[in-house]
Order: structure tokens, then C-alpha cells, then sequence
């Protein structure tokens, strides 16, 4: 599947991409390459414009960077710069600990999302833009592409990909998608079930997938729920922000209510 770093498996092409340097990066260097290491120093807080243009405000970064990491100050980013620069992202994509991979697939889904969410996904140099989206996004990026669905298929891949199964939830960049395919599979539940007390909230399993709902058809916003409570559940999820708005800009943990909302039980 190539979703997680693990011997004797390749990763995606996309991932590849994000991970990877085929060559040290120095000034003067120009597109893509100065890019994504502009993106990776505004993500490590070492602020700058994202202009694709590897110029001396972009080594100086680079070079605070690297003092700041232990590293040889030569304000060129080579393998072990890139290495430091990426780290959040190869820490997502690492498998669980082998003590945890006999759990189930919700909970295993459940891990993962954690793991992500400890790396605090960020957008980066423009709206649905950055490694992450584009981690989520199978390397697409850009204002059409919100990645709310993106980044729970991307969780639910690595989480088959950590047990060996293929799940019945193919996944989509679409709200309305996985809301079908949770219908399909048997495992959509309304949220008008759980208030009216005929689904109890104690009978889902953690990690179950909210999608919160515009009308009976259409869906605009999806994530984890990590903990059900009575009158509320806890998620990670994606595109969002503090606010809970479906076109944020993190991965983040938030509180939500069970008005408006849906949800497909994993297990």
C-alpha cells in the first residue's frame, strides 16, 4: 500500500516526493525543490516568505536552522538537514509499536490518528497547501482540494496497511463518499439514533468517523471521534480549526455536540 516507512515495502510516489531529496539544495536554487524547504522551515518556525526562490534570506534561515539542531551551519540543506527538516513527517509515517498491532482495526485507527495529531499538521504557504495536504491529498494541493476526508482516508489506509486487511471503507477526498460507502458497508449510523436514545453512544466504538451534516444527502465536514460522552464526543480531525470551521487549516482535537452530525461505527 505504501503508506507507512517500514522495511521491505516502498512507500507511495506521492509520500516519496515529501520525504525524500535526490540532491543538497543551496542558494540559488529555484522551484519546487526551494519550495519545500521554505514550507519545512515555516513549519519548524523559522518564518519566511514561500517564494520558491532559494536566496540568501532562505540559507540564512537554513542556517539558523541547522545551529538550532546541531548541525553544521552551511546554510545548504543536505541529507541530514532534510532529515531534521521532514522528521514530523517520517514520525507520522512510522508504524505502531509491535505491542499494539493485535488491537482492532477502530482502535488501531485510533493510534494512528494520535500519531498524527502529536506532529500537529499545519497548512503551509496558501489555503489546503503544504506537505501535509498533500501527504492527505495524494500530492494535490490548492484551494479546490480541502482535506477534511483526505487526511481519514489516509488514516484508515495506514491502519489497514498496519494489520494487513483490506477494510470495507475504500475511503474518498468526498464527505458524501464515505458517507455512501459507510451505508454500503453497514455501518452508517444517523445522528438522529443517538438522540433519541435508540443507538447509545457507550455501543460505538472509539474512533468511529463523525461527518457533520448540511442535509440528508450532503455532508461537509469529517474526522475522528476519539472519546463519546453524553452530551458530546472528542475528535482529531483535519481542515479545521479551533472554531470547528470545515476549511481550517490544522489537524486539531476539538469537542463537538451530536446535533447535525452522523457517523460511520468502525470495527
Amino acid at each position: 500500500m505504501g503508506y507507512l516507512i517500514q522495511p521491505g515495502t516502498s512507500l507511495s510516489p506521492w509520500l516519496r516526493n515529501e520525504i525524500e531529496l535526490a540532491t543538497p539544495v543551496g542558494k540559488g536554487t529555484k522551484g519546487k525543490a526551494a519550495s519545500r524547504i521554505q514550507e519545512w522551515l515555516n513549519l519548524h518556525q523559522f518564518g519566511l516568505t514561500v517564494d520558491s526562490d532559494f536566496g540568501r534570506i532562505t540559507e540564512m534561515s537554513v542556517s539558523s536552522f541547522q545551529a538550532h539542531n546541531g548541525l553544521p551551519s552551511t546554510g545548504i540543506v543536505d541529507e541530514a538537514t532534510w532529515s531534521a527538516l521532514v522528521a514530523p513527517l517520517r514520525r507520522a509515517l512510522s508504524p505502531l509499536p509491535a505491542v499494539v498491532q493485535q488491537a482492532s482495526f477502530a482502535e488501531i485507527v485510533h493510534l494512528f490518528a494520535q500519531q498524527h495529531l502529536l506532529e500537529h499538521p499545519l497548512e503551509i504557504g496558501g489555503a489546503n497547501c503544504g506537505p501535509w495536504v498533500r501527504t492527505y491529498m495524494k500530492g494535490n494541493q490548492g484551494t479546490p482540494w480541502a482535506w477534511c476526508a483526505g487526511f481519514v482516508t489516509f488514516i484508515l489506509k495506514q491502519a489497514a496497511e498496519a494489520l494487513q486487511v483490506t477494510y470495507n471503507l475504500a475511503g474518498s477526498f468526498s464527505c458524501d463518499t464515505l458517507a455512501a460507502q459507510g451505508k454500503n458497508a453497514g455501518l452508517f449510523v444517523p445522528g438522529a439514533s443517538v438522540l433519541n436514545g435508540s443507538v447509545p453512544h457507550q455501543q460505538f466504538p472509539v474512533a468511529s468517523i463523525f461527518l457533520v451534516r448540511r442535509t440528508s444527502t450532503d455532508w461537509t465536514h469529517t474526522g475522528f471521534v476519539t472519546e463519546f460522552q453524553a452530551d458530546g464526543f472528542s475528535t482529531i480531525e483535519g481542515n479545521t480549526n479551533d472554531d470547528g470551521n470545515r476549511d481550517g487549516y490544522e489537524v486539531c482535537a476539538r469537542t463537538r455536540g451530536y446535533g447535525k452530525v452522523d457517523f460511520i461505527a468502525l470495527r
